[in-house]
Parts: C-alpha cells; sequence; structure tokens
C-alpha cells in the first residue's frame, strides 16, 4: 500500500508557488506522508519547488486571460489538456486532498480532483479573489482568504466555508541575518540599503525607475536590484549598487539588510515585506494589463500607514524620490512604517493552514487506511 498523499498545485508566478512551500515546512512538522507539486513547468516553479525537496509534476496549461486575444483559443486546448494530464496523475497519486495556491495552472488539476471526489482547498493570496480562484472556488470544501475585507467578494454560498487565515510566508523571512544579507552584496553597514524587487518576472518600469533614481541616490543610499531574468543591472556592481536577476535562498538575508523596500504589490512581496517589518513603496502592476489587484493590495498597506502607494501615472521618478527621500534620511519614519507593517503581517498563517490541511488528511487516511 502507498504512503498517504497530499497534492499541491499552482504557479505562474513565485507569488503562487513560495506561500505554498511555506505550508509545506510546517506541514511536514507532523506529516511523513507523501507531498507532490502540480505546475505548469516554468523553470521558476520547479526549481522553487525541487529545491525544497519536493516531488514537482509538470501538466499543460494555459493562461486565463480577460482580454481578448487569440492566445485565449489556443490555451483553451492547453487547459483541457491540462485537466486529462492532472486527472491521470491524481488518479495514480490517489492524494487525500489536493492543495491549490492560485494561478492559471490550478484550475485543471482542481477541476480535475473533483472529477475523481478528491476534496479541494484553495487559498488566496490577494485583498480581492482572482479568476482562478473564482473557478476553483466552486468546487472547494474550503476557501481560505488572507484578509478578513476578502469575505465580502466572495458570494454569500461561498462564504460558509471560507476561513482568514492570512497568507503564509516561510519560516526564514523575517529571520534573516543583515550581516550575511550585506555581505552578499558587498555593501558594508554603513547608509540605508534599498532593496527593489520586480518580482520572480522583473518589472520594466520598476527597473525603468530605479535606473532614473540612481544617480540622486548617490552618497544617501545603497541599492539592492533584483531585475528580474533577463534584465541587465543600471550599471555594473560597485559599492553602492548591486543587481542580480534573482534570488531564492539569499532573500531572507537581503531582507533583514534592507531599510526599505520598492516594488511592485503582489501578495508575495507584500506579506514578506509586513513579516520582515520593512517599509514599502509600491509601484503596483495597474491598467489593462492587471485585474487591479495590486492596486487593491497596495492602497490597504498605505491605508495602514505601512507603504506609499504610487499608481499609473503617479508613479514617476519625481515622485519616487520624493517618497523615498524622506525615509531614507529618517529612522524615525522606517521605523513608524516597519511597525505599521508588522501589525499586518500574520506570522502564525502557514501554521494554521497546515493544521487545516493536517486535520483533513488524518481524517481522510483514517477512512482510507483503517
Amino acid at each position: 500500500m502507498s504512503d498517504p498523499c497530499i497534492a499541491f498545485t499552482g504557479g505562474g508566478t513565485g507569488g503562487h508557488v513560495y506561500p505554498g512551500l511555506a505550508v509545506i515546512e510546517r506541514l511536514r512538522e507532523r506529516w511523513n506522508g507523501r507531498i507532490v507539486w502540480i505546475g505548469s513547468g516554468k523553470e521558476v516553479e520547479r526549481t522553487a519547488v525541487e529545491s525544497a525537496g519536493v516531488e514537482f509534476y509538470a501538466i499543460p496549461s494555459g493562461k486565463l486571460r480577460r482580454s481578448l486575444s487569440f492566445r485565449n483559443l489556443t490555451d483553451v486546448f492547453r487547459i483541457i489538456a491540462g485537466f486529462f494530464a492532472a486527472r491521470k496523475l491524481l488518479a495514480e497519486l490517489s492524494p487525500l486532498l489536493v492543495f491549490s495556491k492560485g494561478g492559471y495552472v490550478s484550475v485543471p488539476p482542481c477541476m480535475a480532483a473533483a472529477s475523481l471526489g478528491i476534496p479541494v482547498f484553495t487559498h488566496e493570496s490577494d485583498l480581492t479573489p482572482g479568476l482562478a480562484t473564482r473557478l476553483n472556488a466552486r468546487r472547494a470544501e474550503k476557501i481560505l482568504v488572507s484578509w478578513e475585507k476578502t469575505l465580502a467578494y466572495l458570494p454569500e454560498a461561498w462564504r460558509r466555508k471560507a476561513t482568514v487565515t492570512g497568507n503564509p510566508v516561510r519560516a526564514a523571512i523575517g529571520n534573516g541575518d543583515r550581516t550575511k544579507g550585506l555581505a552578499w552584496l558587498g555593501f558594508d553597514a554603513g547608509l540605508p540599503v534599498v532593496l527593489v524587487l520586480g518580482g520572480s518576472q522583473g518589472a520594466r518600469q520598476v527597473n525603468e525607475l530605479t535606473a532614473a533614481i540612481l544617480p540622486n541616490l548617490a552618497g544617501l543610499a545603497r541599492i539592492a536590484h533584483q531585475t528580474g531574468p533577463g534584465n541587465e543591472p543600471c550599471r555594473p556592481a560597485d559599492s553602492g549598487y548591486k543587481g542580480f536577476a534573482f534570488v531564492q535562498g539569499e532573500m531572507a538575508d537581503l531582507l533583514a539588510a534592507a531599510d526599505i523596500i520598492i516594488g511592485r504589490a503582489g501578495a508575495g512581496t507584500l506579506w514578506e515585506g509586513a513579516a520582515a517589518g520593512k517599509p514599502m513603496i509600491f509601484i503596483p502592476l495597474a491598467g489593462s494589463g492587471s485585474r487591479g489587484d495590486q492596486v487593491d493590495n497596495a492602497e490597504m498597506l498605505a491605508d495602514a500607514g505601512a507603504a506609499v502607494c504610487l499608481t499609473g501615472t503617479d508613479a514617476t521618478p519625481e515622485a519616487l524620490l520624493e517618497a523615498l527621500l524622506p525615509l531614507i534620511g529618517s529612522p524615525d519614519k522606517r521605523r513608524a512604517m516597519s511597525s505599521a507593517a508588522q501589525k499586518t503581517a500574520m506570522p502564525d498563517a502557514a501554521t494554521a493552514i497546515a493544521d487545516l490541511i493536517l486535520k483533513h488528511a488524518q481524517r481522510e487516511a483514517t477512512h482510507e487506511y483503517a
């Protein structure tokens, strides 16, 4: 008889992977069964999951777009192929539960699980539920959300099976080593460190704004700049600037070394920044390329006093400097925003979600393996 199994699914960006890995960290403390991940096969997903020692299975996946596009038609066939691939895989694995962290790749596995009678839990990181979550929630036994305010966006029938848990954050986040982070960057401990994060895919707007303000920061701050894969740093590394494509294991130490964070307002950046207690300046993805979730996230943290939000045409080099320079120059301002950020964090989210999964899995295992 094979070991009992729990399947995780989600992907598209690191923001749909790392929260799931945070739950797996907690789950492994009390679960000796098999844990697998079903993803899209993107390198950022596979690398992150396999680096955490989790089995990874790739299925075909098609993106769910809100805009009219010919690729919607072709991706329908990939979604269908993903459903059948996921159904075959889940029938072989026979997991006790499928936990979805969202993203377009999660929809076929959740549909396949429902067709096989396998329970589904789905988690939403953002304030407003995305399309994948709304599709998965129809079939889910439990809907887990990060914010109390998210419940208002759910149909009344769904609220009965919804639980507010917060967004899970890896245990290392908030416990990084500042000295190690500075050493990795090649910085000394003199000036404030500004950590610029464009997300796992990078963000051209964030990179361009960073390049524009660099001359104004000489002698005032040091800049650690995650550019995203394939994007060149703004200039060669020196004592005041270091650009890098992407990091994984080093992120906790870089967050510890940072005094201020600039970046998009994806849930991963937002929650990890809050858990690390950092003042944040958000440049959320907005306009036709977004459903507005990052704007919602950023404005909520700004209302809490933990962040500054620069949206759309407000995101200019001048506005960025206007927000950044007072923070660079005032440790008191940074401490106030840091305190506000920590108050928004829910550090026990990963444990709370692992508890819910474990309780259900143990009940299912008792029935199946009795």
